[in-house]
């Protein structure tokens, strides 16, 4: 599986971003030993750990770290294999780079994306 992650860049405080990732399999639901099973969004600011986000399970069930529940909202078009990150009311502190991750089923190892930088102006 191949993450790449596009949608980053310069905003003002308040505004709104939508990161992209592109996986290079299906992000819905087959069960096999090696797909798919969670994608997910993190974020890793510096000097500090990685963090994660939101993710969404291949039967598209969501879930928000509550630090951002409610301005950032994870969703997906499985047609296109790509999940997203909608970040509203973003603020100076959400500057980060973005990463965008899977976990697959039977895998011990989660694959990461490139990284998009994200950077909120005040």
């Amino acid at each position: 599986v191949q993450l790449q992650a596009s949608g980053g860049g310069l905003v003002q405080a308040g505004g709104s971003l939508t990161l992209s990732c592109a996986a290079s399999e299906n992000i819905a639901a087959s069960g096999s030993i090696g797909s798919i099973n969670v994608m997910a969004w993190w974020r890793q600011a510096p000097g500090k750990q990685r963090e994660w986000l939101a993710g969404i399970t291949s039967g598209g069930n969501t879930n928000h770290a509550d630090s951002v529940q409610g301005r950032f909202t994870i969703s997906r078009d499985i047609a296109k294999n790509t999940v997203f990150l909608q970040m509203n009311i973003l603020k100076p502190e959400d500057t980060a780079v973005y990463y965008c991750a899977a976990d697959l089923i039977g895998e011990k190892h989660r694959v990461w994306g490139q990284g998009t930088q994200v950077t909120v102006s005040s």
